[in-house]
Protein backbone atom coordinates (compact mmCIF):
# COMPACT_ATOMS: atom_id res chain seq x y z
CA UNK A 1 0.00 0.00 0.00
CA UNK A 2 1.37 3.57 -1.08
CA UNK A 3 1.76 5.99 2.07
CA UNK A 4 -1.23 8.25 2.35
CA UNK A 5 -1.11 12.64 2.18
CA UNK A 6 -4.21 14.67 2.79
CA UNK A 7 -4.81 15.26 -0.89
CA UNK A 8 -6.01 13.00 -4.01
CA UNK A 9 -3.58 11.50 -6.14
CA UNK A 10 -4.64 9.99 -9.44
CA UNK A 11 -2.12 6.90 -9.18
CA UNK A 12 -4.01 5.77 -6.38
CA UNK A 13 -7.31 6.73 -6.46
CA UNK A 14 -10.74 4.80 -7.01
CA UNK A 15 -13.63 6.94 -7.87
CA UNK A 16 -17.16 5.38 -6.05
CA UNK A 17 -20.64 6.89 -7.22
CA UNK A 18 -23.30 5.76 -4.57
CA UNK A 19 -26.92 4.70 -5.73
CA UNK A 20 -26.74 7.56 -8.90
CA UNK A 21 -30.63 6.20 -9.96
CA UNK A 22 -33.31 8.29 -11.25
CA UNK A 23 -35.87 7.22 -8.97
CA UNK A 24 -33.82 7.87 -5.87
CA UNK A 25 -32.64 11.23 -7.11
CA UNK A 26 -36.22 12.07 -7.76
CA UNK A 27 -37.11 12.57 -4.10
CA UNK A 28 -34.19 14.61 -3.59
CA UNK A 29 -34.08 18.45 -3.66
CA UNK A 30 -34.16 19.57 -7.73
CA UNK A 31 -30.99 21.75 -7.53
CA UNK A 32 -29.20 19.87 -5.34
CA UNK A 33 -29.96 16.50 -7.60
CA UNK A 34 -28.74 18.36 -10.68
CA UNK A 35 -25.63 19.31 -9.12
CA UNK A 36 -24.91 16.39 -7.69
CA UNK A 37 -25.25 14.88 -11.44
CA UNK A 38 -23.41 17.25 -13.05
CA UNK A 39 -20.69 16.82 -10.47
CA UNK A 40 -20.72 13.53 -10.66
CA UNK A 41 -19.93 13.49 -14.67
CA UNK A 42 -17.21 15.92 -14.03
CA UNK A 43 -15.81 13.11 -11.77
CA UNK A 44 -16.32 10.37 -14.18
CA UNK A 45 -15.14 12.36 -17.06
CA UNK A 46 -12.01 13.20 -15.59
CA UNK A 47 -11.55 10.12 -14.12
CA UNK A 48 -11.90 8.64 -17.34
CA UNK A 49 -9.34 10.95 -19.01
CA UNK A 50 -6.73 10.21 -16.10
CA UNK A 51 -7.46 6.42 -16.45
CA UNK A 52 -8.51 6.08 -12.82
CA UNK A 53 -10.95 2.92 -12.23
CA UNK A 54 -13.93 4.09 -11.17
CA UNK A 55 -17.18 2.20 -10.08
CA UNK A 56 -20.86 2.97 -9.58
CA UNK A 57 -23.07 0.94 -7.36
CA UNK A 58 -27.00 0.52 -7.65
CA UNK A 59 -29.07 -0.29 -4.86
CA UNK A 60 -31.85 -2.37 -5.30
CA UNK A 61 -31.96 -1.63 -8.95
CA UNK A 62 -35.23 -3.83 -9.37
CA UNK A 63 -37.20 -1.87 -7.06
CA UNK A 64 -34.98 1.96 -7.79
CA UNK A 65 -34.11 1.02 -11.09
CA UNK A 66 -30.60 1.45 -12.69
CA UNK A 67 -28.41 4.17 -12.95
CA UNK A 68 -29.36 7.95 -14.24
CA UNK A 69 -28.78 7.42 -18.19
CA UNK A 70 -27.20 10.75 -17.84
CA UNK A 71 -24.56 9.30 -16.13
CA UNK A 72 -24.31 6.01 -17.99
CA UNK A 73 -24.27 7.23 -21.36
CA UNK A 74 -20.79 8.20 -21.74
CA UNK A 75 -19.10 5.49 -19.15
CA UNK A 76 -15.23 5.59 -18.42
CA UNK A 77 -13.45 2.69 -20.13
CA UNK A 78 -12.47 1.41 -16.60
CA UNK A 79 -16.26 1.35 -15.36
CA UNK A 80 -17.75 -1.23 -13.56
CA UNK A 81 -21.43 -1.34 -12.23
CA UNK A 82 -21.95 -3.09 -9.12
CA UNK A 83 -25.80 -3.98 -7.24
CA UNK A 84 -26.17 -4.12 -3.84
CA UNK A 85 -28.60 -4.27 -1.06
CA UNK A 86 -26.80 -3.19 1.72
CA UNK A 87 -26.68 -0.16 2.63
CA UNK A 88 -22.60 0.00 2.58
CA UNK A 89 -21.11 -0.78 -0.63
CA UNK A 90 -18.96 -3.01 1.47
CA UNK A 91 -21.43 -5.44 2.25
CA UNK A 92 -21.48 -6.36 -1.04
CA UNK A 93 -19.11 -9.37 -2.17
CA UNK A 94 -18.42 -7.82 -5.64
CA UNK A 95 -17.92 -4.44 -4.54
CA UNK A 96 -15.18 -5.82 -1.93
CA UNK A 97 -13.19 -7.90 -4.98
CA UNK A 98 -13.80 -4.83 -7.21
CA UNK A 99 -11.89 -2.61 -4.58
CA UNK A 100 -9.17 -5.09 -3.99
CA UNK A 101 -7.99 -5.61 -7.50
CA UNK A 102 -8.16 -1.86 -7.81
CA UNK A 103 -5.50 -1.81 -5.62
CA UNK A 104 -5.91 1.59 -4.96
CA UNK A 105 -5.46 2.99 -1.11
CA UNK A 106 -8.26 6.27 -1.52
CA UNK A 107 -11.44 6.15 -2.52
CA UNK A 108 -13.44 9.44 -3.77
CA UNK A 109 -16.86 8.91 -2.80
CA UNK A 110 -19.68 10.73 -4.26
CA UNK A 111 -23.27 9.89 -4.80
CA UNK A 112 -26.49 9.67 -2.55
CA UNK A 113 -28.05 9.41 0.30
CA UNK A 114 -25.19 11.50 2.49
CA UNK A 115 -26.56 10.16 5.78
CA UNK A 116 -27.06 6.00 4.15
CA UNK A 117 -25.50 4.70 2.16
CA UNK A 118 -22.83 7.19 1.77
CA UNK A 119 -22.08 7.12 5.18
CA UNK A 120 -22.11 3.61 6.05
CA UNK A 121 -20.10 3.12 2.97
CA UNK A 122 -17.06 5.71 4.29
CA UNK A 123 -17.18 4.24 7.90
CA UNK A 124 -16.80 0.59 6.53
CA UNK A 125 -13.45 2.16 4.03
CA UNK A 126 -12.48 3.88 7.08
CA UNK A 127 -12.35 1.07 8.88
CA UNK A 128 -10.37 -1.31 6.09
CA UNK A 129 -7.65 1.69 6.16
CA UNK A 130 -8.72 3.25 3.22
CA UNK A 131 -7.98 6.99 3.15
CA UNK A 132 -11.52 7.85 1.97
CA UNK A 133 -12.48 11.52 0.32
CA UNK A 134 -16.15 12.52 0.23
CA UNK A 135 -17.04 14.94 -2.43
CA UNK A 136 -19.41 17.71 -0.62
CA UNK A 137 -20.74 18.91 -3.83
CA UNK A 138 -21.55 15.60 -5.12
CA UNK A 139 -23.54 14.06 -2.44
CA UNK A 140 -26.82 14.91 -1.02
CA UNK A 141 -29.86 13.70 1.06
CA UNK A 142 -33.49 14.63 1.22
CA UNK A 143 -32.94 17.04 3.94
CA UNK A 144 -30.02 19.11 4.35
CA UNK A 145 -29.62 18.83 8.18
CA UNK A 146 -29.14 15.10 7.34
CA UNK A 147 -26.40 15.50 4.75
CA UNK A 148 -24.85 18.48 7.11
CA UNK A 149 -24.62 15.87 10.06
CA UNK A 150 -23.56 13.43 8.00
CA UNK A 151 -20.61 15.14 6.55
CA UNK A 152 -19.93 15.90 10.02
CA UNK A 153 -19.60 12.18 11.14
CA UNK A 154 -17.69 11.18 8.54
CA UNK A 155 -15.10 13.68 9.08
CA UNK A 156 -14.71 12.91 12.91
CA UNK A 157 -14.27 9.42 11.81
CA UNK A 158 -11.28 10.17 9.43
CA UNK A 159 -12.76 11.22 5.73
CA UNK A 160 -11.49 14.01 4.37
CA UNK A 161 -14.43 16.18 3.40
CA UNK A 162 -13.39 18.50 -0.69
CA UNK A 163 -15.45 19.11 -3.15
CA UNK A 164 -15.61 17.85 -6.82
CA UNK A 165 -12.84 21.19 -8.02
CA UNK A 166 -10.32 20.39 -5.40
CA UNK A 167 -10.26 16.81 -6.21
CA UNK A 168 -9.85 17.28 -10.45
CA UNK A 169 -6.84 19.85 -9.27
CA UNK A 170 -5.34 17.24 -6.81
CA UNK A 171 -5.39 14.87 -9.54
CA UNK A 172 -3.71 17.07 -12.19
CA UNK A 173 -0.82 18.14 -9.51
CA UNK A 174 0.27 20.93 -12.33
CA UNK A 175 -0.95 22.90 -14.89
CA UNK A 176 1.33 21.61 -17.03
CA UNK A 177 -0.47 17.91 -17.07
CA UNK A 178 -1.32 16.87 -20.36
CA UNK A 179 -4.88 16.66 -19.36
CA UNK A 180 -5.17 20.09 -18.07
CA UNK A 181 -6.85 22.43 -20.37
CA UNK A 182 -9.70 19.77 -21.11
CA UNK A 183 -10.32 18.99 -16.86
CA UNK A 184 -10.08 22.81 -16.38
CA UNK A 185 -13.19 23.56 -19.09
CA UNK A 186 -15.08 21.52 -16.48
CA UNK A 187 -14.75 23.68 -13.76
CA UNK A 188 -15.54 27.02 -16.00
Amino acid sequence: MTTLTSLCNAEQSLLLIVDMQSRLSAVMPEADAQMVLDNCKNLMHAAGILNIPVLLTEQYPKGLGPTDSRLTERLPERCRILEKTGFSCCASKSFNQALADSHCSQVILAGQESHVCVLQTAMSLLHQGLQVFVVEDAVCSRKAGHKYYALQRMQQQGAIISNYESVLFEWLKDASHPAFKSIAKMVR
